[in-house]
C-alpha cells in the first residue's frame, strides 16, 4: 500500500512511503511559488482569509480532464491497447452524456483503470506523470485560477489539491505550481509495481470531504477557516466542509446550489452559454474523439 509524502524541497522527487486506509495520500512541498461574479477575493479579504485553500483539478484549475493526458501518454508508451482505452473512453462518455457522475460508474471506471495498470512499475508511472504534467497539463492551467493560489500561499495560507487523478500525477503537479501538497486517489504497490487494487477508495464526492476533514485533523487546520474551491456538484461535500466555498466555471447543478447558498462564481468560461451550461456531452465526447484517434494511430504504426 502506498502514500506519497513530499520531501522539504518542491523540485524533489515524492518518495513513497507505508500508508492504511481512507484514499488519503499526500504530496507536499515548501516552495511558494472572462467574467467574475461577484469579484474575486481581493487583497484586503485574503489578509484575514483561511490557514488553507483546497482546489479540485479538472475544470477548476486546468482545462479538461487530467486523467485523459495521462491515458493518451500511456497509449503513447504501449502500456494501453486501443481496445483498452476505447473501453475507457466508452464508460467514462456514459455517464458524461447522462451528465451525473452515478456512483456505480465510477466504480466501473475506476476498475477498468486499475486493471489497465496492473503490474506496471512505479518509477516508470511517475516519470510519466512528470512528463504529462510539463507538456500536456502544464499549458492548460487556467492563469486566473492559479493566480488565486499564489495569493493564498502569499498570506502564508497552505493550498492543496484535492483529486480523483492518483497521487502521483496530483504531487507533481503540487510541485510544479510550488503548492503546499496534493490529495489523490492511491492505487496499491507491491514490489514497486501496482496491483490493480486501491487503497481506501477514489478520491471523488465524499472521499474529498473526508481527505480535508483528516487533513486538518493532522495539520491543525480550522475548517471554518478554509477555502474549496471546484467546478462539479460532486464536490458538494468537500464545498460544505469548508467556511468558504467558490464556484469556478460551475456545472449546472453546482451553479444551482451556488445561487442557492450565496457562494462566490467564478466562471472564466467563454461566451455566456457556456458560462451557464456544463456541457458534460461535448467534454464526453473529446475524450472519446481523442482516444479513437489514438487507436487509430496505433493501429496504423
Amino acid at each position: 500500500m502506498s502514500e506519497i509524502e513530499a520531501s522539504s524541497s518542491a523540485s524533489a522527487t515524492p518518495r513513497p512511503s507505508a500508508a492504511r486506509g481512507g484514499g488519503v495520500a499526500r504530496t507536499q512541498s515548501n516552495a511558494h511559488s472572462v467574467v467574475v461574479e461577484p469579484a474575486a477575493p481581493g487583497e484586503d479579504e485574503l489578509a484575514h482569509s483561511p490557514s488553507a485553500a483546497f482546489f479540485d483539478v479538472d475544470n477548476t484549475l486546468m482545462h479538461g480532464a487530467s486523467t485523459y493526458y495521462l491515458a493518451r501518454a500511456l497509449a503513447r508508451h504501449g502500456v494501453l491497447s486501443g481496445r483498452d482505452i476505447l473501453g475507457f473512453a466508452w464508460k467514462q462518455a456514459r455517464f458524461k452524456f447522462q451528465g451525473v457522475e452515478h456512483h456505480g460508474h465510477i466504480s466501473s471506471i475506476k476498475s477498468s483503470a486499475l486493471e489497465l495498470v496492473a503490474g506496471y512499475p512505479v518509477d516508470e508511472m511517475r516519470a510519466l506523470c512528470e512528463e504529462v504534467v510539463d507538456r500536456d497539463i502544464s499549458p492548460r492551467i487556467l492563469a486566473p485560477v492559479r493566480r488565486l493560489a499564489e495569493r493564498h500561499l502569499e498570506t502564508g495560507q497552505e493550498v492543496w489539491l484535492v483529486t480523483a487523478s492518483p497521487v502521483e500525477l496530483a504531487g507533481v503537479l503540487a510541485t510544479r505550481l510550488g503548492l503546499t501538497g496534493a490529495l489523490g486517489t492511491i492505487a496499491e504497490i507491491e514490489n514497486g509495481c501496482y496491483t490493480g487494487r486501491l487503497v481506501g477508495d477514489l478520491m471523488h464526492g465524499p472521499a474529498k470531504a473526508d481527505g480535508i476533514a483528516q487533513l486538518a485533523a493532522e495539520r491543525g487546520l480550522d475548517l471554518e477557516l478554509c477555502t474549496a474551491y471546484s467546478d462539479s456538484a460532486n464536490d458538494l461535500p468537500m464545498l460544505r466542509k469548508v467556511g468558504r466555498a467558490i464556484a469556478v466555471n460551475p456545472d449546472t447543478r453546482l451553479a444551482r446550489q451556488a445561487r442557492h447558498h450565496g457562494w462566490p462564481v467564478l466562471d472564466y468560461r467563454r461566451g455566456r452559454r457556456a458560462a451557464k451550461l456544463a456541457l458534460p456531452a461535448a467534454t464526453a465526447a473529446g475524450v472519446g474523439a481523442g482516444l479513437l484517434y489514438l487507436y487509430k494511430s496505433r493501429e496504423r504504426d
